[in-house]
């Protein structure tokens, strides 16, 4: 995590800024010969991000606790003080290890990917300086730029390549993890802003360093990982932007899965090539990828990706699966789309989406006749449109849809619902290139899809028949039910208060059945109230998501369960 407040100092009546450059160049020479002998047992007073101290300070006390080839490791004082000689001890033993994998591993892997970072640096020691203290449950760590500037530039600086930790992971086996992450960010800042006189977008600058445990080959082994809890992020919130940054881990998730294709189809040197350019971001991304000669830009690999995200399927295409082994099973639930079985019908798909976030719609039933999809988004905005179709025999092909100027199209598939069974409608905004920094705003898009009957009366029989049966079956499915309510059922809709999954049978389930066919044949067209949460309940409440804007993930987890305890 990078904190960069340098223009915020920077900004000093109408100096020119060449004269702060040499004003740094000679202070750096003049203060070279003033650096301290740091030795253990020394206190030093440090500015900290108040938004990230689990108090809120602005300094806290750190006290020197160890030195190695290449770290120096500060404690939090007053913590440091309380700890009992053993608990001291371990600490120190941990160290030892965090010392030993940074000397052999981390140092020598991440600068032979991304470079060096700046040595020996604005406080001529060639050592880093890293400084555990108590942060905020959320964040492992941070990295602030201010410290690589002189305090007569930055009043704030520290003056130091320096690193803090989050203190509650001192003795923890992901320890390693977060130092490797915020140590790309001293090698960043380097790279880019110090020698190429540019500031990185955050979210590549993020991606990079979280990309860091997978070039260190800590997510090789992937439960625990760092690389397992971004998956299991994304596939709560798959839709969020690569782009947008707004220090969640979902932005870490999407960027990190993202960069997982990026790197293992087209190699590690995009990440190295763009961090060492002149250029942020996409552009910079482009730029790697065109100096390696891929035929691919960053626009078309993202859909790519995005396609890769629901199918992952090698054998249909290498560009649309992942590479990475722990990636290999990795397929993203899309929003479901149900169109009747028999007889003329449509339905219409209203959505918003933001630049450079997946998005996925998929579309099922239908009657064996002919399907129209028409396409509509804003005129002023670049989309693109990819849609997989899949049939019968488990085949897939993939094709994009042409949008006029008006940034409308349409296609057309026959026999949808006998020869071909779904359509995945992969909508994608790539208006915005450059400058992002924060949120971003969401755009509209709709599609309608309508389908003609078939002209096969033997096949509508059938269908029609079948619709009675179920129709029959429901009957007596619902007398039983009302049958086993006079006798004494003791079940009760009053409140969910477990999370219900795929598989599970009790009586919360049926509480939940019969809330999702309250709320009509568009959420829970089967109405089913069995007790058991099968296929057809799990597509559901996916469809309930949807409708109350909670990921769709067709788990009733807390959010859900919410929203459905206050319709019960």
């Amino acid at each position: 995590m990078i904190f960069n407040n340098f223009k915020k100092f920077f900004l000093i009546g109408k100096i020119p800024k060449k004269f702060f450059l040499i004003l740094n160049t000679l202070c750096i020479l003049f203060f070279s010969s003033q650096v301290l002998a740091a030795n253990v047992g020394d206190s030093l007073n440090f500015n900290v991000e108040d938004d990230f101290d689990i108090s809120q300070r602005s300094q806290v006390a750190g006290e020197l606790v160890k030195i190695s080839p290449n770290i120096y490791f500060y404690v939090e004082k007053n913590w440091w003080d309380s700890q009992f000689d053993s608990k001291k001890s371990q600490i120190l033993s941990q160290l030892d290890g965090l010392s030993s994998e940074f000397n052999n591993r981390i140092y020598p892997v991440l600068t032979s990917v991304y470079g060096s970072e700046w040595n020996p640096g604005v406080d001529n020691d060639p050592r880093v300086t890293i400084f555990f203290h108590s942060i905020k449950d959320n964040a492992g760590g941070y990295f602030r730029s201010n410290d690589e500037y002189l305090k007569l530039q930055i009043p704030d600086s520290n003056e130091k390549e320096m690193i803090y930790i989050n203190l509650s992971y001192v003795d923890d086996p992901k320890l390693k993890v977060f130092v490797a992450h915020e140590f790309t960010h001293l090698i960043e800042f380097n790279q880019k802003e110090r020698l190429n006189k540019i500031q990185e977008e955050v979210w590549l600058n993020e991606g990079r360093a979280d990309y860091s445990s997978t070039i260190l080959g800590y997510d090789d082994n992937y439960d625990g990982s760092n690389l397992q809890a971004r998956v299991k992020d994304f596939l709560q919130n798959p839709t969020d932007s690569i782009a947008e940054w707004q220090e969640n881990k979902y932005d870490y998730a999407s960027v990190s899965l993202f960069l997982h294709y990026l790197t293992d189809h087209y190699s590690l040197d995009v990440l190295s090539n763009s961090l060492k350019s002149k250029l942020v971001g996409i552009e910079s991304i482009n730029y790697a990828l065109s100096k390696q000669g891929s035929p691919e830009d960053f626009s078309q690999i993202f859909t790519n990706w995005e396609i890769a995200t629901i199918i992952n399927d090698c054998s249909l295409d290498i560009k649309y699966c992942y590479l990475n082994q722990n990636l290999k099973k990795l397929k993203i639930n899309p929003t479901l789309n149900f169109l009747p079985l028999s007889g003329n019908s449509s339905l219409s798909v209203s959505d918003s989406i933001k630049n450079w976030s997946g998005n996925w719609q998929k579309v099922i039933g239908g009657n064996g006749g002919n399907l129209k999809l028409n396409f509509s988004g804003l005129s002023i905005l670049n989309f693109k449109v990819s849609y997989v179709v899949f049939d019968k025999d488990g085949n897939y092909t993939v094709n994009s849809m042409k949008l006029d100027q008006n940034e409308k199209g349409s296609l057309e598939i026959d026999n949808f619902g006998t020869q071909y069974l779904s359509l995945f409608v992969v909508p994608s905004l790539q208006s915005k290139t450059l400058g992002f920094n924060g949120g971003e705003l969401s755009y509209p898009y709709s599609f309608t899809v309508s389908i003609a009957g078939s002209n096969d009366q033997s096949d509508q029989d059938i269908v029609q028949k079948l619709l009675d049966q179920i129709a029959s079956l429901k009957k007596q499915i619902a007398d039983l039910q009302k049958a086993l309510g006079q006798n004494g059922s003791n079940s009760s809709c009053v409140v969910l208060n477990s999370n219900l999954h795929l598989g599970l049978k009790n009586d919360e389930v049926a509480c939940l059945q019969q809330a999702l066919k309250d709320q009509g044949e568009g959420i829970y067209p089967e109405g089913l109230v069995t007790g058991y949460f099968g296929s057809l309940t799990k597509s559901a409440v996916i469809r309930f998501q949807e409708k109350y804007n909670i990921p769709n993930t067709g788990f009733v987890g807390p959010l859900t369960r919410q929203k459905i305890n206050q319709l019960l």
